[in-house]
């Protein structure tokens, strides 16, 4: 990991810093004149800070945790444990509300947007307790007991086994740091696909959660409308095996295939070529309506940040089965894990826990029609559909009124579901 190196005690937690993942493009971006003259000194600086150094700036408190995976991937949580302005009295117990991000991306997407905007510091004025995990293999969870990044070995995962290893070691040890019995959940497109994976094949954790809340629900993708991951889907296996051959295993954030994605992809966008090549929007989309333009060098500046061509290649397969299933590793492999030549469909049925679907068909990774496929087969009976019209895939985290359009109501129903 390069750049500067701080080490710190907060909160009793010793920690090492470095700047933002991409902090080295954000200096090349900036020399180009209509930038550095577009964005304010302050905007600047939040894109070259990680996110434990934007937490202690804004005078939040801050604890890094780490937890080690059985397999052996160290995962690193951010927690901030009160508010600043309200709610601020430490050592107060209060209700955890665990936050997951979505693919290429990591615990910045819940706080890059500052105090009043990003959903992370509005929940602790609000009174909660906030952890923001992070998955195997992005900026803040690459490391390992044995393996090296540069090893395609340590790349062999799919939100699979995101769902069924990271997420249940991080939410016990969030709840046995806290005290708490339960936790509120909230993820962002493949943050909710991790959840669905981990109560359908792990239903013992259904007693763990008061209420889910999905951002982008993504699981079943028939109707998908990425252009990037609807050109991978026909490919899905070839593209692994292809990528294992010459020995990569990282889906890589600065490459010519990348540029090339986003000039095809982003040609008819009245927006810069430097904007279309980065990878998150070429997958997700963009969304002039609500997308917060002064945003956008924070947002390049902790973004793309990891993931494994296992994860691509995942939804890949989703979208040419058109089902939600598990990793489909080919004959062999699959009778060996599962014990048949197919990969099994995830139980939905397990799932029981209280689940609110915030959906978009502006979103071209969740559309309704799939939504409302998930929302049938799932086995809870609480179970809310909330549409928002207007929405892209990235507006859920960084939209200009994403707080009264969609923050102020899952604050609410959250503690409706709490007082139940």
């Amino acid at each position: 990991m390069s750049g500067r190196i701080l080490l710190l005690l907060v909160v009793g937690v010793t920690m090492v810093f470095a700047e933002s993942l991409q902090s080295d493009y954000i200096d090349e971006l900036f020399r180009i004149e209509r930038y550095s003259q577009r964005f304010s000194n302050d905007v600047k600086e939040d894109a070259k800070l990680d996110v434990p150094e934007l937490i202690i700036k804004y005078k939040y408190p801050l604890e890094v945790h780490e937890v080690t995976t059985p397999d052996g991937y160290i995962l690193q949580m951010h927690r901030i444990p009160h508010g600043r302005d309200k709610n601020n009295v430490p050592g107060t117990k209060r209700p955890v509300v665990f936050l997951m991000h979505g693919l290429l991306c990591s615990s910045a997407d819940w706080i890059i947007s500052g105090p009043g905007s990003a959903f992370g510091y509005i929940l602790v004025e609000e009174g909660f307790d906030v952890w923001m995990g992070n998955a195997r293999g992005n900026y803040y969870s690459r490391n390992h007991v044995e393996l090296n990044p540069d090893n395609t070995d340590f790349w062999d995962f799919s939100w699979d086994e995101i769902g069924n290893i990271d997420l249940p070691i991080m939410i016990d040890y969030a709840l046995a740091v806290t005290g708490n019995e339960k936790i509120h959940y909230v993820g962002h497109s493949q943050g909710s696909t991790a959840f669905l994976v981990l109560c359908s094949l792990r239903p013992e954790y259904n007693d763990k959660i008061i209420s889910m809340h999905a951002f982008s629900p993504v699981a079943f993708m028939a109707h998908n409308e990425s252009p990037v991951l609807n050109a991978i889907a026909p490919f899905a296996n070839s593209i692994k095996i292809l990528a294992s051959l010459i020995g990569i295993g990282e889906i890589l954030p600065n490459t010519l295939l990348l540029t090339w994605a986003g000039q095809i992809f982003c040609k008819d966008h009245a927006i810069t070529q430097e904007i279309c090549s980065n990878i998150l929007f070429a997958v997700g989309g963009w969304n002039d309506a609500h997308l917060n333009t002064t945003m956008i060098p924070v947002i390049f500046g902790h973004t793309p940040a990891g993931s494994s061509v296992k994860q691509f290649a995942h939804y890949g397969q989703s979208i040419a089965s058109k089902e939600f299933r598990r990793y489909d590793h080919g004959i062999v492999k699959n009778i060996r894990l599962y014990g048949r030549r197919s990969p099994p469909k995830y139980n939905l049925s397990n799932i029981v826990v209280p689940i609110f679907f915030y959906y978009s068909d502006n979103d071209p990774l969740s559309q309704s029609k799939d939504v409302y496929r998930l929302y049938e087969e799932l086995g809870s009976e609480s179970k809310v559909l909330l549409p928002l019209p207007s929405f892209g895939h990235l507006d859920y985290l960084w939209g200009i009124d994403v707080k009264p359009l969609l923050y102020d109501t899952v604050i609410q129903l959250m503690g409706v579901v709490e007082d139940q």
